[in-house]
């Protein structure tokens, strides 16, 4: 495993990692994630490349030595699903895959839809 922790933007990070499978799905889930929400930008959250809807934190996938991680900036969206996560290493912040391991790409839409409403909510409060 060798990837650029000094990666800026999600492109920048996805291209640091070696491991073709582990880069296809970490793509894959940020794919996925740009069809739910297709203006989101790049930019940095809680020290990891992130997609961003609406300038918040929204989703960032990313390589550890031991798995595949979604982080979608919530303590409420992961628990949400926890009868869909049964499969699936997981905590309130980070649901944990491998790339012969994926999360199905509707439970991922899911997943993203529910992050994308909590963003839009939090920022109708704020008007």
């Amino acid at each position: 495993m060798s990837t650029d922790e000094n990666a800026t933007t999600v492109t920048d990070y996805l291209a640091s990692i070696d491991n073709d499978a582990d880069r296809a799905a970490l793509e894959r889930v940020l794919d996925i994630a740009r069809d739910v929400a297709p203006e989101v930008t790049q930019g940095m959250s809680y020290g990891m490349p992130t997609l961003l809807y609406r300038g918040k934190g929204y989703a960032a996938a990313m390589q550890t030595k031991a798995h595949l991680a979604l982080y979608p900036f919530s303590g409420s969206v992961l628990p949400a699903f926890e009868a869909d996560l049964s499969d699936f290493s997981h905590s309130i912040s980070a649901l944990r895959f491998g790339a012969t391991t994926p999360v199905p790409a509707d439970l991922l839409r899911r997943i993203f839809e529910l992050r994308k409403e909590q963003i839009d909510a939090q920022l109708a409060r704020k008007r």
